[in-house]
């Protein structure tokens, strides 16, 4: 019996999608797995994969077009199946009048109608500047791996562009020609803009790149046979690892990967060209790897100083630094913080001489290492679950309640910070918060954080106990209700009943939104953690 495809929600954002290229055609057999088509969504542009077998019947978006989610997309079954009655009943979706099952044909006539007046030649295909992250709204081209003249495969790095959170390698799903580069090194410009353009060696392009930027054409384009360009995104279908090498994975296998901490590097792909399947995750076992040679030397290499600026002496002097996407966006977002939210903070004081003896005891085991931050964010995740009104949003209708833990941990890097996102952190033991803190600063340091492992915190950690600082407030990483900020661990003159002795303690300040928490709320909170973290016996309870 045949089976109905819908637009799938690819995102928690996402209430329509467009269908950015077909990867099958009508008449194609279809197994568990492959990619049918490669869908852009609110925040990227995603392949999808078929979790049913059999001929594929019908496709109800052409290339180029969208629809909301649970639309009709596609229908496999049998080959020869009638499936006109199931065309019929999803005429509701934005498909085709006629129910030809080739309807892939019907945007040869309709598409052009956002194209520019002149008509792409032959094979030449429109690369715009793609949307790499949740809040990109711009995106600077770091640098150019290729130049206009290079031949270009499939999968070859065409740039690598930096966005509000990292910089990240933009690779090619197109082969040609680099025919023109229509964003320079070190210029900005907003997501959609022409960024390049493809075609085979000697195609005369003169004026596409003129009706593109006057036209505003839509950043697919129509090809020979109807087929349309993609919008080229690198972080859903490609993962970089610290050896520069390129991981291919289905959207699928990732999010399993993800859910059960798997790193994609770890696992061989069965798939095309070596690609990563959701069979290849749930089959993999994992084996303890060393740490690879490139990644020290890239480490040593980022600890080199920069050459110091000479100044005159008796002279005025002033450096003009340009800002970094990065550093705009945080600029943004934290004025947007700010003074949106109503801030204030709660302060508490604890008492770190049990949690020290506890540490040294986890850290004689071989190969476990567990810093004090390491006991702090599992503390909290632990509170976080007796107190979920600390782990919520504000919205202008509802507060949502999250009865799942992501907890972000704010990472100080070159360019500003960064919060890689920690998921179900109550459900992680202490070695593996550490292993997962140390990886992920780590790579947010060298530049190789996936947009995706920087959404999704319902709660943010700052630690600035290792510079010294024995307490300060932070401004909440929206859209949590709550920061805790957490400062060093000071050795000093305390009471113990009724005698002064020398004791630790650390201070820890939580900054709360007072639209969703209340004063006594965050309070409560507060004594919760105290108590997690002065005895840290409690959390194995």
């Amino acid at each position: 019996m045949a089976t109905i495809v819908t637009m799938p929600r690819l995102s928690d954002t996402m209430t329509e999608g467009t269908v950015a290229a077909w990867l099958k055609k009508v008449g194609d057999k279809i197994s568990e797995g492959d990619i049918l088509a490669e869908i852009e969504t609110d925040k990227a542009t995603m392949e999808f994969e078929s979790f049913n077998e059999g001929t594929l019947l019908y496709i109800g978006i052409p290339e180029g077009e969208t629809a909301p989610v649970d639309s009709l997309l596609a229908i496999i079954g049998k080959e020869g199946e009638d499936v006109s009655a199931l065309i019929a009943g999803g005429a509701a979706a934005p498909v085709a009048a006629d129910s030809t099952p080739s309807p892939v044909e019907v945007k040869t006539a309709e598409a052009p109608a956002a194209a520019p007046a002149t008509a792409l030649p032959k094979g030449v295909i429109v690369v715009t500047m793609p949307r790499l992250s949740d809040t990109m709204t711009e995106g600077t081209v770091a640098s150019w791996l290729k130049k206009v003249g290079d031949s270009v495969a499939e999968g070859d790095i065409l740039a690598e562009i930096e966005t509000d959170k990292a910089t990240m390698e933009f690779e090619s799903f197109n082969e040609g020609t680099l025919l023109f580069i229509g964003i320079q090194e070190g210029n900005t410009a907003p997501v959609d803009s022409l960024l390049a353009i493809i075609g085979p060696a000697g195609t005369d392009i003169s004026g596409i790149a003129e009706n593109y930027k006057v036209g505003g054409a839509a950043p697919v384009e129509v090809k020979e046979e109807g087929k349309a360009s993609v919008v080229e995104t690198a972080a859903p279908v490609a993962e970089a690892v610290n050896d520069g090498r390129r991981i291919l994975a289905s959207p699928l296998a990732k999010k399993i990967a993800s859910d059960k901490g798997i790193q994609l590097a770890q696992v061989k792909g069965s798939g095309e060209n070596g690609r990563i399947v959701k069979s290849d995750i749930e089959n993999f076992t994992p084996v303890a790897t060393a740490p690879s040679a490139s990644a020290s030397k890239t480490s040593e290499t980022a600890k080199a100083e920069a050459p110091k600026v000479f100044v005159p002496a008796g002279e005025v002097f002033t450096e003009e630094i340009k800002n970094s996407q990065m550093r705009k966006i945080i600029a943004k977002r934290l004025a947007e913080s700010l003074f949106t939210a109503p801030h204030y903070n709660l302060v508490i004081e604890v008492t770190m001489d049990d949690a020290m003896q506890s540490r040294a005891i986890i850290n004689s085991v071989p190969d476990t290492k567990v810093s004090f931050n390491d006991m702090v964010i599992k503390a909290c995740a632990l509170a976080l679950k007796k107190h979920p009104k600390i782990n919520s949003q504000w919205k202008e209708d509802a507060i949502i309640i999250n009865h799942h833990v992501n907890i972000g941990v704010a990472v100080a890097v070159e360019d500003g910070l960064v919060v890689p996102v920690l998921r179900f952190t109550d459900a992680m033991s202490l070695s593996q918060i550490g292993a997962s803190v140390r990886d992920l600063a780590g790579r947010a340091k060298n530049k190789k954080l996936g947009p995706q492992e920087m959404e999704g915190s319902t709660f943010t950690v700052s630690n600035l106990g290792m510079f010294g600082i024995t307490e300060f407030n932070s401004i909440i990483n929206q859209p949590n209700s709550a920061i805790l900020s957490v400062g060093a661990i000071v050795e000093k003159p305390v009471v113990k009943n009724g005698q002064i002795v020398v004791g630790n303690t650390m201070m820890l300040s939580l900054a709360c939104d007072h639209r969703t928490i209340d004063g006594a709320t965050g309070a409560q909170f507060l004594q919760t953690l105290k108590q997690y973290i002065e005895n840290p016996v409690t959390m194995l309870a």
